[in-house]
């Protein structure tokens, strides 16, 4: 099958958590024997600030990091979107895509393109800025593809793509795995972003207030960290490392005992059962997490089983302290974690996933490969 996907960006993981999610599926579709095309902006603002903090070094490592994966570079302006499209079976479009690009895109498939056509959203802007959404136009797209079922309820709802499908972030297991060769001289990392005060009050209160009270060896990795953020980092005794390519984070896991998930405040409150994509990477790494309250309102896994919760500030203090010191407890949460998403969350079963989906949509494959094109080097 040939398939595109349009994202905002396949080499650069600033910020970027999709990318995470879409190398691991591009690179198990292309094992399939599938043709995929990935085309990117080729100045979008993830891009940009790769290039800022790590400069043309930061580019090069994720080709040495992904040798196999290739992206498509272009420029909105001068993209040829019938020739890019010609003969394609299957058009996948990241809410990140540029809104004249999504209603071009669409106006291919109304004016005679044949294959399928799916948007796929990641993000809170649905629920947090449905003014922005609601200026997409859709009306041409098969449907939607949503990183939760609440999502996608939100979309049948108003309406937008003739249909909704949940499609689950996942972890890329060829890439995320235990290094048991590691030692893990670390006691807590985090890795995310500081944010737009989506969660600072969160967290104060699930990361930095047990950190320091506990006096642990952490370490920070993310992005977007305001002054005030790095003072309260430093007060609280912990290291700020700064941005962190994403293939380098399971050596960053492995050299730690235990790790957090504080998610973000809209997801809490309006979009329960989506976890950031660092949950599935973290528990397929074989790090015990302790996460901060969230809602896993479609059983993607068993809390207390595959990870602790912490209500409060107070109980993520003791869960910590208790992961630290009791290795059996560490070594069930790393065990039980790792099962669940081995058994259900991995880049290869959201492959699956989207091959079925584009089954139902009577996506059929075609013999003819795509011509070599000018790639993201």
């Amino acid at each position: 099958m040939r398939i595109v996907l349009f994202t905002h960006s396949l080499v650069s993981c600033w910020n970027h958590g999709n990318a995470h999610f879409l190398r691991g599926v591009v690179r198990d579709l292309r094992t399939r024997g599938h043709d995929v095309r990935v085309l990117e902006p080729r100045d979008g603002w993830s891009r940009q600030n790769l290039r800022a903090d790590g400069g043309e070094a930061a580019e090069a490592a994720f080709h040495d990091a992904f040798p196999s994966l290739t992206s498509h570079a272009y420029d909105p302006a001068a993209l040829d979107l019938d020739r890019t499209l010609d003969g394609v079976d299957a058009v996948i479009v990241h809410e990140w895509t540029d809104p004249a690009l999504v209603a071009g895109i669409g106006r291919v498939r109304a004016g005679g393109g044949r294959f399928a056509l799916l948007f796929h959203d990641t993000h809170h802007r649905m629920v947090s800025k449905p003014e922005e959404m609601a200026g997409l136009d859709l009306s041409a797209y098969d449907g939607v593809l949503a990183f939760g079922a609440v999502l996608r309820d939100r979309y049948a709802a108003a309406g937008w793509g003739r249909r909704a499908w949940t499609w689950h972030e996942a972890a890329d297991t060829a890439l995320f795995h235990p290094l048991p060769g590691i030692d893990p001289g670390g006691e807590l990392v985090w890795i995310g972003n500081w944010g737009d005060d989506e969660r600072t009050a969160e967290l104060h209160e699930f990361l930095l207030e047990p950190v320091r009270r506990l006096r642990l060896k952490a370490l920070i990795h993310g992005v977007r960290y305001p002054n005030h953020a790095l003072r309260a980092l430093a007060e609280a005794g912990i290291r700020y490392g700064g941005w962190l390519p994403n293939h380098k984070a399971p050596e960053v896991f492995a050299r730690h005992r235990v790790t957090v998930h504080v998610p973000r405040r809209p997801y809490v409150e309006a979009l329960p059962g989506i976890p950031t994509i660092r949950v599935f990477e973290a528990l397929a790494c074989g790090v015990p997490l302790v996460s901060a309250p969230w809602e896993d309102a479609e059983g993607l896994f068993r809390p207390g089983t595959d990870f602790l919760i912490a209500d409060d500030g107070a109980a993520m203090e003791r869960h910590l302290r208790d992961v630290l010191n009791d290795r059996a407890l560490a070594a069930d949460l790393a065990r039980y974690g790792r099962e669940t998403v081995l058994a259900r969350h991995t880049c290869a079963h959201r492959a699956e996933e989207l091959l079925s989906i584009l089954a139902e949509l009577g996506a059929t494959g075609t013999a003819d490969a795509f011509a070599t094109g000018e790639t993201a080097r």
